[in-house]
């Protein structure tokens, strides 16, 4: 509750808690844990912010918080908080609202590029280890050398791709890069584009700049859609600490101003520091440690302050704790730790009231003007001058229909050229080279083979021709021969044939002629047969 400049936000025995403006950006923890009241306390300090015309950013892990954007309504509860707080008539009232949704589903979208997200944070998106977590940074120093821009998880996987088909190219200038690291992360890569995470992703991407809107005088709470984004915690605290880290980069300094130009809500903060490793845990301490010269206040939401590494709670010096239960010695441990960061009040025992808290009281400790740690309070919340609780699609949907032109923008979803778009024209041309190569080959090597065929079928030819002539002289030589050797072998058996006929004294009567001619018959028959057998001896012998 704004009231007087002042911003009231809690109540004790001895009266109002204020959080003092000008240290708000000092950062906060809202501790405590689940059923106790860290989700009414989150939109007690939501509200008092806007109404004093600080934005926050919160996440929204059930609905709940959308009722921000309600005017709240008077109930039993709140009467007797009234009554006790002494408050009258309280002025309920809602706060400008804009709702988001990585999945764009329950509000805007909210993009970035693959570029904006870095190696660094893409490598904890992925679980990547170290040697991965090496060639994801080569890849992106090759993009940023060929000038490629890395927009979506399409231009990521084809750049893998490409670095892994031109490795030996690139060993010797940037390091090496394995074949079986680039499998991996295109593995990591398939993993989160099932899980829907390739739809944050994109252009055109979120602009921190507009975290920072004011309307009417109040700052505009920007709610982000978590129900879903929760089901894959990786993607959630990895998506919250890029945007944190944007509004470090982007932010120009400002120094320590009367009010905060923004306060950023991490809820279920345990999650962002549960796998991560400590050069990034290292980063983010700097981050927080830096980024409220920037004007931004850092207020994490967790269930005890051990979840936060020590290095990151030391610097939260707002404290709302509420209740703890401590049913296991590592409870007990909790408890103590967390009472020990307070600043000890002599009236009661910090350890013991952690455990005795009811819903909606907590321990509170806010910085005073100096910047000193206040004494810690046993103090009643306020309760939200908006409503408690979800709203309706309906009422979602007004909400959405009457943000600025440049909000709606976001749904305008497009695709302009990068490095998949360079990197598939470029194998293309490979390719065509490629397939060019292997034409001009089967052209040589047919041509080739063309000129062998012609050159054995002119041996062939030569062959036949040859073989043709040695045919033609080889039957007139055998029939020659034949012929002669007939001729003269004839003549010789007729000599023989007729001289026996006539001094044999034949038996029967025949004439001189015909003896002669039996004869003749008879030997050439004869001479034929003998001859013909041995010529044909001689050749196939």
């Amino acid at each position: 509750m704004y009231l007087n400049d002042q911003l009231y936000v809690a109540h004790c025995d001895n009266g109002p808690l204020y959080i003092t403006g000008k240290m708000c950006n000092r950062h906060g923890l809202i501790a405590g844990a689940t059923g106790t009241g860290k989700t009414v306390s989150l939109q007690v300090l939501a509200e008092t912010f806007s109404q004093a015309g600080v934005p926050c950013f919160m996440a929204d892990m059930k609905g709940d918080l959308s009722g921000i954007s309600q005017v709240g309504k008077m109930t039993g509860f709140i009467e007797k908080r009234c009554a006790k707080f002494g408050i009258e008539n309280p002025e309920f009232q809602a706060c400008p609202v804009r709702f988001y949704d990585v999945f764009g589903e329950q509000g805007f979208p909210m993009r970035t590029t693959i570029s904006a997200m870095g190696p660094q944070l893409l490598s904890r998106l992925m679980d990547l280890n170290e040697t991965q977590t090496g060639v994801m940074n080569i890849v992106f120093k090759i993009a940023d050398d060929k000038q490629l821009l890395l927009i979506d998880l399409k231009d990521l996987r084809l750049m893998l791709d490409f670095v892994a088909k031109n490795a030996a190219m690139f060993t010797t200038t940037y390091g090496n890069v394995s074949a079986a690291s680039i499998g991996a992360i295109q593995r990591s890569i398939l993993a989160i584009e099932s899980e829907g995470g390739d739809k944050f992703f994109g252009e055109p991407a979120f602009d921190v700049n507009d975290l920072m809107d004011t309307e009417g005088g109040k700052g505009v709470m920007s709610v982000l859609a978590a129900d879903k984004l929760m089901l894959n915690p990786k993607l959630y605290s990895t998506y919250l600490l890029w945007l944190m880290t944007e509004l470090y980069e982007t932010l120009p300094e400002v120094g320590d101003l009367e009010l905060p130009k923004l306060i950023f809500y991490f809820d279920e903060a345990h999650m962002l520091f549960e796998g991560t490793s400590k050069a990034l845990v290292d980063k983010l301490e700097q981050v927080i440690r830096l980024i409220r010269s920037k004007g931004v206040g850092i207020y994490f939401i967790t269930q005890s302050p051990t979840d936060i590494p020590d290095q990151i709670l030391a610097q939260l010096s707002n404290r709302v704790q509420h209740a703890l239960r401590a049913f296991t010695p590592k409870d007990q441990k909790d408890v103590r730790a967390a009472a020990q960061t307070f600043r000890a009040n002599p009236s009661f025992s910090t350890e013991e009231a952690i455990m005795t808290l009811e819903t909606g009281e907590a321990l509170v400790s806010f910085l005073d003007e100096k910047g000193a740690p206040g004494m810690v309070e046993r103090a009643k919340m306020l309760f939200p001058l908006s409503q408690i609780g979800a709203i309706t699609d309906g009422q979602r949907l007004d909400i959405k229909n009457a943000a600025p032109a440049r909000i709606r923008a976001y749904e305008d979803f497009f695709d302009r050229e990068s490095a998949y778009e360079v990197l598939t024209a470029v194998n293309a041309e490979v390719e065509a080279a490629k397939e060019q190569e292997r034409l001009a080959k089967e052209q040589a090597k047919a041509e080739k083979e063309a000129a062998k065929a012609q050159r054995e079928a002119e041996r062939e030819a030569a062959r036949q021709e040859k073989e043709a002539k040695k045919s033609s002289g080889w039957k007139r030589t055998i029939f020659g021969t034949l012929a002669g050797a007939v001729i003269t072998s004839v003549a010789r058996s007729l000599g023989s044939s007729v001289g026996k006929a006539i001094t044999g004294g034949s038996s029967k009567s025949s004439s001189g002629k015909d003896i002669i001619g039996k004869a003749a018959k008879s030997a050439t028959q004869t001479a034929t047969k003998k001859v013909t057998e041995e010529v044909l001896k001689s050749i196939f012998k």
